[in-house]
């Protein structure tokens, strides 16, 4: 199974953010642009959290908040779960499903290096299954 450096540059490292004090509707909008879930809250290049559409819904529109007013820092959660570049897809898994979360960031050295979804990690698990089913197939044929 690879390890999540491996992953990131088969994937690719490009990261979707947008700033605390950004509205909401702003962070909304890039989300739909990018056909994705959830964006890291970047503030002076640093990592200061990540907002989703989870956040959105529980946080403006069941609370009948406005989305225009409302800075993204407001919803966003801030203490976040990361892992590093050698880390495995396994932990990744493991850290996913312990903590009900759908995306890590991968920070290196204090370096936003990437950001992992559970549909990037279940694709990697589908992959490595298919491989060693090849391999068994092979290995009985010959």
């Amino acid at each position: 199974m690879k390890t999540v450096k491996q992953l990131l540059q088969t994937k690719g490292g490009a990261v979707f953010a947008v700033a605390p004090g950004d509205s909401v509707l702003a962070a909304i909008r890039v989300m739909a642009e990018k056909g994705i879930g959830a964006l890291v809250v970047l503030e002076d290049g640093r990592l200061a959290g990540m907002v989703s559409e989870r956040d959105y819904a529980r946080k403006v529109i069941l609370l009948g908040r406005s989305s225009q007013d409302t800075p993204v820092r407001d919803i966003m959660t801030a203490r976040v779960i990361t892992v590093q570049s050698s880390q495995s897809v396994e932990d990744c898994m493991a850290l996913m499903t312990q903590h009900r979360i759908r995306h890590l960031p991968v920070v290196d050295a204090g370096k936003l290096a990437g950001v992992l979804s559970i549909g990037d990690l279940i694709k990697e698990v589908i992959a490595d299954r298919e491989e060693t089913i090849r391999q068994l197939e092979s290995y009985i044929h010959s």
